[in-house]
């Protein structure tokens, strides 16, 4: 099954159920995050509550994202309280394109690639046991992520702004701290890549972007093997496209072994916080050399996850003068 939010007409906020080609407004519920709140106090899968509420009026929702009435598949009315993170160097071949960025250390491997190694040495433990810890990184809170349709901003101060076609997670932290995970959904882990190839230490500067993720969450399990799509459109045709692959018939880590990494924090087991966690990609258009430009169009598409991701790039104008913190 796969879920997504809309607006309707008249502004209110539905969820969508679809199977196939069919997609229809579930009953009675005020958001995914609701829905996903009572299947965890009644202890039943989120299907099974959907089930209950039963389905109403059918859906066009390619008309939806059409009209731009497409939200983010799960929000949370405080954002604050919504996470948007990542691991990387976590796919089977993403190494390269870092590894070529970081080149011309002194030692004879890059730390990402030493980083990358550890993954393939210890990042599919055993099932009850721990295994190495992969690269993390923080992107921000629920004011940054973009709903599916709507631009994916990129600051003045930005050196590049590239996409990054990944799968992300999305959790609901239960009200004993014990995250439970809703489904899956793609998402464009938004970067800059100029500024990460400066320096390894800027990485955290680079991932302080916007992103988005969506337009619709898989219910259930990840296949072991995903295929898809990335492109970037401009002027109305194809400047760019690549294949992409993710599930862990093409990833160095378990999915289990990155969901420990990030929730053995206590921080991230807050009840009510929504989790939005990047699994990592080895296609990028930046490793091709290509520099998207103002009003590129990036579109990821996968058939595992319904409706394709679409997001416009906007450079935004030089500031005249930056924000200085005043003394009080």
């Amino acid at each position: 099954m796969l879920v997504s939010q809309i607006l309707s007409a008249s502004g209110e906020l539905n969820v969508v159920a679809r199977e196939g080609s069919e997609a229809y407004i579930v009953k009675d519920a005020g958001s995914l995050l609701d829905l996903a709140r009572e299947a965890i106090g009644a202890g039943i899968s989120l299907t099974e509550c959907i089930t209950r509420h039963g389905l109403g009026a059918p859906v066009d929702l390619a008309q939806a994202y059409g009209d731009a009435r497409l939200q983010l598949p799960i929000n949370h009315p405080d954002p604050t309280h919504m996470h948007l993170t990542g691991t990387g160097l976590t796919h089977l071949g993403s190494a390269s394109t870092r590894d070529a960025m970081h080149a011309g250390a002194t030692e004879n491997l890059t730390d990402s690639m030493k980083m990358f190694q550890m993954g393939l040495k210890g990042g599919r433990p055993e099932a009850g046991e721990v295994g190495a810890q992969p690269e993390w990184f923080y992107k921000g809170n629920g004011t940054m992520a973009v709903a599916p349709g709507q631009a994916l901003t990129s600051p003045s101060f930005a050196m590049d702004g590239g996409e990054e076609p990944e799968i992300a997670g999305i959790y609901v932290i239960g009200p004993d701290g014990t995250p439970f995970r809703v489904g899956f959904a793609l998402a464009n882990e938004f970067s800059d890549h100029v500024t990460e190839r400066v320096n390894y230490l800027f990485l955290a500067h680079s991932k302080l972007r916007p992103c988005s993720f969506g337009p619709e969450i898989l219910l259930g399990e990840l296949p072991d093997d995903v295929q898809g799509m990335s492109r970037i459109l401009r002027d109305g045709a194809v400047h760019w496209q690549k294949p992409f692959a993710s599930g862990e018939a093409n990833m160095s880590h378990t999915l289990a072994n990155l969901e420990h990494h990030h929730f053995k924090y206590d921080v991230f087991c807050q009840p009510g916080d929504v989790h939005v966690h990047m699994f990592g990609t080895a296609t990028l258009s930046f490793a091709d050399g290509i520099k998207a430009e103002d009003g590129d169009i990036f579109e990821i598409e996968s058939s595992t996850f319904g409706l394709p991701l679409r997001n416009v790039l906007k450079e935004t104008a030089p500031i005249a003068t930056a924000k200085r913190v005043q003394i009080l």
